[in-house]
């Protein structure tokens, strides 16, 4: 066949078959006339006289160029502008009705994935300029489809195959995480810091910070619009995240998280978890923590962004929810309404971000009006000479006693053990020729964070926090340990088997000797985080210090530690002669109760607190019976309670303090201090706050206040 001048010919029409599937459903498809209509002309004749063969032939040799233009609707044309003839009118037929199936196919496909991302979105080109699709962004400047040739992609469009062959499935999906996204933002809005108050009613609340960023997200353009999102859903998850640690806070110490102070405190909850839980679980704690805070995170980040997707597409009904919900807010506040408790009407968030500012401001004043209130001391210049001076000759213990609170004394589920133990050593006592005074001291803390109330005690400042701690420490305040080495009269030394590295506060507290974890001998098990058992302690203090001959008189700051939590394994006492080097404990240990067993059960966590509590005190009791003199003068009190699941959270500061002594003349001097007989103080025995107890104790034993 002579190729310069071709035969009239027509470029088949591409059947569906023939197409990609990716293509058919991806590709937009403009509906086009039939191509190879006979033409009503002289040349029909010799169209119609050629065989489908040479038609055959002819449609291989077109070239790319002129299938565009018959895809465009453009009929083909011969070298002299006559009009192709295509095949017989069967085919063609056939050709066109596979065609507008194919195109039929097509378009109600892109219509239902539109129809699922955006409301009533036409098929013009100003729905194609904006094509809002969940989950994607669309570019302002898409070009149509049908503008350029069709392409295969690159992949599969497998979800919208999904979507096509499951939409009620889809949908009912679709609405179920919504419906989890504007519960999760809820959530977070009105969740409250301390577990005592997640109630139902407490959710049951209009959070007027959904209204008002509902009304600002439905306005919004576009890119603004989505920008805000973001910012919301991030702010919100870290308000999340924070409001999650007030939780822990009040849960452990009674108070919320402080953004300024209390970082710190993660180094001590991390080795407090090596611990009990060993090195590995402690790491594993730490993953699964930031896990959780990054999920936090990202989830309410997805949530709002997901609400705020759902309003724009439906902008009319979200305006009208938006104002309807408003106007609820309004009438609820205004009326002061309520389900149980707190109000319908909710500001919860905006309340708590306001108390955390007000917080951040008090903690940053209070910084430098202690620094200044540190400074002061009526007894900072006392000369040593004119220091207890009624106290000359006497052995002093301190002895603080690990989370011994009020409610061991008088919470049901301990007392009758704790008291039946003080009431036993009282007796003890008073057979071996002791006389006891105890009453209340209102602690700077609870639940933990012992060494601020180890140093409110003694230096007679209030240690509530960090900041306080570290300022007070780094100076050269008075304490009360302190005012012992200062007269030059007493050996002072600390016995701190809690302390496993260095603990340079020592000199701040005026010890000249310090035994920490590491240099009181102990070759046994730990008792979760207790390092030794507090029989062991008093043992190597009795070894190391007390029973030895000396020059003058001992005064000791000890801290006994089997009281700590988790409260299992607790030691048991055994004879004194065989405490040895500690390996004794071994047994022992292993067969105490697993923590876990005891930390997580509301009952059986009291009852095993209550049981250290009476481990400790017939410890120290029973020490002052067998290795105390006629000089023995015991000062012994609690750091702090519990944590809220044991004292209850609702429970005071409040813990017992003690003194114990030989010589009656020694209580003599705190006859006017109201305080009950024995080691059991009374519900109606005085309270005072422990920053008061320093100037007190050195008052009544003779210490004079410097001249000003």
């Amino acid at each position: 066949m002579d190729r310069t001048t071709p035969e009239p010919e027509v470029t088949p029409e591409a059947s569906p078959a023939d197409t990609p599937d990716d293509t058919r459903l991806d590709t937009p498809v403009e509906e086009e006339p039939a191509v190879g209509i006979a033409v009503a002309s002289d040349k029909t004749s010799e169209a119609e006289g050629k065989t489908e063969a040479e038609g055959k032939a002819a449609s291989e040799e077109a070239p790319v160029a002129e299938e565009s233009k018959v895809s465009e609707g453009t009929p083909a044309v011969d070298s002299d502008g006559t009009p192709a003839v295509e095949e017989d009118a069967a085919s063609e037929e056939a050709a066109a009705v596979e065609k507008n199936a194919a195109s039929e196919k097509t378009s109600a496909v892109e219509n239902s994935a539109a129809s699922e991302e955006t409301p009533a979105v036409e098929n013009s080109a100003a729905a194609e300029k904006d094509p809002v699709v969940e989950g994607s962004t669309a570019s302002d400047e898409d070009t149509s489809a049908s503008d350029r040739p069709a392409e295969t992609p690159d992949e599969p469009a497998a979800p919208r195959k999904w979507r096509e062959r499951h939409a009620v499935a889809a949908r009912n999906v679709g609405w179920t995480v919504t419906g989890l996204s504007l519960l999760l933002v809820c959530f977070a809005l009105l969740m409250p810091t301390s577990a005592p108050k997640f109630t139902p009613g407490v959710f049951l609340r209009i959070p007027v910070e959904a209204v008002l960023g509902a009304a600002v997200l439905i306005v919004l353009p576009r890119r603004p619009r989505i920008v805000v999102a973001i910012l919301s859903g991030a702010i919100l998850g870290l308000l999340t995240v924070l409001n999650l640690l007030d939780v822990g806070f009040n849960m452990f110490l009674g108070r919320g998280f402080n953004v300024v102070l209390d970082w710190v405190l993660f180094d001590d909850a991390q080795s407090y978890l090596k611990d009990t839980m060993g090195n590995g679980g402690a790491i594993g704690a730490v993953i699964a923590v930031v896990a959780l805070v990054l999920i936090v995170l990202v989830l309410m980040t997805l949530a709002v962004l997901r609400v705020s997707n759902v309003m724009t597409r439906n902008r009319d009904a979200a305006s009208r929810i938006t104002l309807v919900v408003g106007t609820a807010w309004v009438t609820c506040a205004a009326l002061g309404l309520q389900l149980s408790g707190p109000g319908i009407a909710a500001r919860t968030t905006v309340a708590r971000v306001e108390d955390r500012v007000n917080r951040v401001q008090a903690t940053l004043k209070d910084e430098a009006a202690f620094a200044k209130e540190a400074k002061k001391d009526s007894f900072g210049g006392t000369p040593g000479a004119q220091l207890l001076t009624d106290l000359r000759g006497k052995d002093v213990m301190i002895a603080f006693i690990e989370s011994y609170g009020r409610s061991a004394i008088e919470d049901e589920a301990t007392a009758a053990g704790v008291d039946a133990t003080l009431t036993a050593k009282n007796e003890a006592l008073t057979k071996a020729g002791y006389s006891a005074k105890s009453g209340w001291l209102t602690s700077a803390t609870y639940g933990g964070s012992s060494w601020l109330g180890h140093s409110t005690f003694l230096s007679g400042l209030w240690i509530n926090n960090q900041n306080r701690y570290r300022t007070v420490t780094a100076g050269e305040h008075l304490t009360l340990t302190g005012a012992f080495q200062r007269t030059g009269a007493w050996r002072t030394v600390g016995v701190m088997p809690g302390v496993q590295k260095n603990w340079p506060e020592g000199k701040f507290y005026g010890l000249d000797n310090v035994y920490d974890s590491r240099e009181l001998g102990y070759e046994g098990p730990k008792f979760s985080w207790s390092t030794m058992p507090d029989q062991y302690a008093l043992s190597a203090f009795e070894r190391l210090e007390h029973g030895k001959k000396r020059d003058k008189p001992l005064m000791s700051e000890i801290i006994l530690t089997s009281s700590h939590q988790p409260w299992a394994p607790i030691p048991k006492m055994i004879p004194w002669d065989q405490v040895g080097d500690g390996s004794v404990y071994e047994g022992i240990e292993k067969a105490g109760k697993d923590p876990a067993d005891v930390f997580y059960d509301s009952k059986k966590v009291k009852e095993e607190y209550g049981k250290s509590i009476q481990y400790s005190v017939n410890s120290l009791i029973d020490y002052v019976v067998k290795y105390g003199s006629k000089n023995t003068v015991l000062v012994f009190l609690g750091d702090h309670q519990p944590l809220a699941s044991v004292s209850g959270s609702n429970a005071s500061r409040d813990v017992p303090v003690s003194i114990v002594a030989h010589d009656k003349s020694v209580l003599d001097k705190i006859d006017d201090w109201g305080w009950t007989d024995g080691i059991k103080p009374d519900k109606s025995a005085p309270v005072w706050r422990m920053d008061s107890f320093r100037d007190r104790f050195l008052t009544a034993y003779g210490s004079t206040p410097a001249k000003r």
